[in-house]
Order: C-alpha cells, then sequence, then structure tokens
C-alpha cells in the first residue's frame, strides 16, 4: 500500500466526480432556456442512480470475477470483501478506492448520451433507461474491455475509457436520437443555445476534471500518469485550435462554441492513448481530432437527425478516432502500427466495433422497452412548454 498513491487517486476520483456536474453546465448551455433545468437534472442525477447500482452490483458485474469473458460475477455484490485491503487490480491502493474511481466512470457515461434526446424526453423514461442501460450496456463492456474480459485478453488498448465510455456511448446517442426523433422546430425554425458562458464554464470544468480521468487511470502518482496528464493537455488544446480553424475555413468565423466543442473532442480522442503515446502523437490525434468532429457535426447537419447537442460526432467521432490512433501511436508500454506493430491496429479495430454494434442493439432494444412501460417523449404540449415546467414544475431564470 503506498499513501502517494492513495492520495492520488483520491484526488483522481473527486475530479472524475466533477466531471458530471461540468457535463451539466455543459449541456445546460447548449439547450434553450425553457429546458436547461430539465437537461442540468438528468446528468446530475446520474450520480445518484449509479452510486445505487454500482453498490449493489455494477462494480460486481463489471470487475468481480468472470463468466466466459462476457460478464463478471455476484462475488462482490453490495460491496462484500471490498474495503481497505489493497485488491486485484492495484497493489498500491485499497479495492474500495479502486471501486471508488470507477464508479465515476460510469456515472458519466449514461449522462453524455443524454445530449442526443436533450429537450424532449421524460424524466421517468430517462430514469428507467439509465438503470437498464447502465446494466445491460456498460457493465458488460467495461468488463469486455478492464474487468477480464475477451477484449481486454485479446489486447485492446483502452488507457481511461475511449471504447468503455465514449464508443459506447455515441453509439447510444445515435440509436437514441433515431428512435426519439426529431424535436419539434428542428429544421422548420431557429433552435438556439441560450447561455454559452455557462457552456464554457462546463468545459472548462470538463477539462479540468478529465485530468483525473485520464491521468488517474494509471492507478498510481508514476511516470504513466505523468504521461497521461500531460498527453490530455496537448490534445485538448490542439483540438480546440484545429476546430476553430476549420471553422474559419469552412464558414468564415472561429466561435466560441467551436473552441468548447474542439477541447470537448480532443480530450475524448486521447483518452484511450493517454498513457500509450508521446507528446508529438498527442498533437496529431488532438489535431485530427478538432477537423474530424467538427466534419461529423456538418455532416449530422446532412443527414438530418437530431442529435441534439452532439454527442455522436463529439463522443462517437471523437472516441473512434482516439481508439483507432491508439493502434497507430502507441510507443509506450505497447506499440501501435507506426512502430512495428501492425496487430495493434486490427485489434483496436475489433474492439469499436464490438462495442458500437452492440452497444447500438441493446440500446435499441431497451428504448422500445421504455417507450412501451414509462413512454420516452414528452407530450407535443409539454415539449413546447419546455421540461423544467412540464417535468419539473421549476423555471431556470426568474422573470421579474
Amino acid at each position: 500500500m503506498s499513501s502517494g498513491d492513495t492520495a492520488w487517486m483520491l484526488v483522481a476520483t473527486a475530479l472524475v466526480m466533477l466531471m458530471t456536474p461540468g457535463l451539466a453546465l455543459f449541456y445546460g448551455g447548449l439547450v434553450r432556456a425553457k429546458n436547461v433545468l430539465g437537461t442540468m437534472m438528468q446528468s446530475f442525477i446520474c450520480l445518484g442512480v449509479v452510486s445505487v447500482i454500482w453498490v449493489l452490483y455494477g462494480y460486481s458485474l463489471a470487475f468481480g470475477g468472470d463468466t466466459g469473458g462476457v460478464i463478471g460475477t455476484m462475488q462482490w455484490f453490495g460491496l462484500k470483501g471490498v474495503g481497505l485491503d489493497a485488491g486485484p487490480y492495484s497493489d498500491t491502493i485499497p479495492h474500495l478506492l479502486f471501486a471508488a474511481f470507477q464508479l465515476m466512470f460510469a456515472v458519466i457515461t449514461p449522462a453524455l448520451i443524454t445530449g442526443a434526446f436533450a429537450e424532449r424526453m421524460k424524466f421517468s423514461g430517462f430514469l428507467l433507461f439509465t438503470i437498464l442501460w447502465s446494466t445491460f450496456v456498460y457493465l458488460p463492456v467495461c468488463h469486455w474491455v478492464w474487468g477480464g474480459g475477451w477484449l481486454g485478453r485479446l489486447g485492446a488498448l483502452d488507457f481511461a475509457g475511449g471504447t468503455v465510455i465514449h464508443i459506447n456511448s455515441g453509439a447510444a446517442a445515435l440509436t437514441a436520437a433515431l428512435i426519439i426523433g426529431r424535436r419539434k422546430g428542428y429544421k422548420t425554425q431557429p433552435i438556439y443555445p441560450h447561455n454559452l458562458p455557462l457552456t464554457v464554464l462546463g468545459a472548462a470544468l470538463l477539462w479540468f476534471g478529465w485530468f483525473g480521468f485520464n491521468a488517474g487511470s494509471a492507478l498510481a502518482a508514476n511516470g504513466s500518469a505523468v504521461i497521461a496528464f500531460f498527453t490530455t493537455q496537448v490534445a485538448t488544446g490542439t483540438a480546440a485550435l484545429s476546430w476553430i480553424l476549420a471553422e474559419k475555413i469552412i464558414r468564415g468565423r472561429p466561435t466560441t462554441l467551436g473552441a468548447a466543442s474542439g477541447a470537448v473532442a480532443g480530450l475524448v480522442a486521447i483518452t484511450p492513448a493517454a498513457g500509450f503515446v508521446g507528446s508529438t502523437a498527442a498533437l496529431l490525434i488532438g489535431f485530427a481530432a478538432g477537423i474530424l468532429c467538427y466534419l461529423a457535426v456538418l455532416l449530422k447537419e446532412r443527414l438530418g437527425y437530431d442529435d441534439s447537442l452532439d454527442v455522436v460526432a463529439v463522443h462517437g467521432v471523437g472516441g473512434l478516432w482516439g481508439a483507432l490512433a491508439t493502434g497507430l501511436f502507441a510507443s509506450v508500454g505497447a506499440t501501435g502500427l507506426f512502430f512495428g506493430n501492425p496487430q495493434q491496429f486490427a485489434i483496436q479495430l475489433v474492439g469499436a466495433a464490438s462495442a458500437i454494434v452492440y452497444s447500438a442493439i441493446v440500446t435499441a432494444i431497451i428504448l422500445l422497452a421504455v417507450k412501451y412501460t414509462t413512454g420516452l417523449r414528452v407530450s407535443e404540449e409539454e415539449e413546447l412548454q419546455g421540461l423544467d415546467v412540464s417535468q419539473h414544475n421549476e423555471t431556470g431564470y426568474a422573470i421579474r
């Protein structure tokens, strides 16, 4: 046991927890004023719902033993046996601290999906969806990669969640946007963000918290954490620049929203590679992420599906690029195609494709189950009124 590693991981866990309220602010500023609280509530309440799941059975199914490489066992049901001694995933920190750190990852993943159906989903339906999705999508994919499942044994590299979190949530977001359908007035009337300063604040908190997300995934205060910390900064700043450069070339002006979105795209893309690549590779990953994710936003506009807050373009495309880029640029603790190991790129492709297909299919089943039980979507009248009043009997801003 190491007091230094334990102290660092306590801080990293708190940083990752902060990302979910940061996401609430980021998403909250992007919707219309009548939906700000309803949108923020969907992210914030994941801190409660997923925490309960994690204690009861979530951690055990993700990390407790292995059943056929697909899912864990119930050996740690109710966190029985998960205490202050070192666990199987780290010799230097308490097992309970590792479980707490992984909990914060499990919390933010379903919260990311909410951007795809912002401004139109029933709160009761959202709660049921979060429970089912966390159980039947997040836990298995997490186990595949990090909990001793088949992808981890195959050799898939995912330092901090490119496949487990971002590809997984991106595929679910596309499925949700298609099944739930467009917002009323989409493409026929202007729908603008109501508070971009709120979004920039959210992006800043995400960036800050992401150092815990990526560097904390080293599970120790060591050189791997330092590399992940630095590559996170480099890729994120570069992606913010490349996004606004692409905006300037295509639409004539760089935007504040573009800089914030580019930063998040860079954070997403470097996540699977953070501890496996050097600084130059981080520059290349971030530069490509800003451009690719911006082009994905433009493609969404052409295709016409209503992913309200561009979860697919930023998290899906950014996560996919990051996972594949890890197979290209890995040079620290593993080697990718450009360093003599083409097999690693093929493994990364298999991992990404598996997560996309599984997440899309199971998410569709879950959404249809929710549709015919609690219901998925608010009524047209409630949607016009806004989620704040119709779902929570509140308003985000008092008008005097």
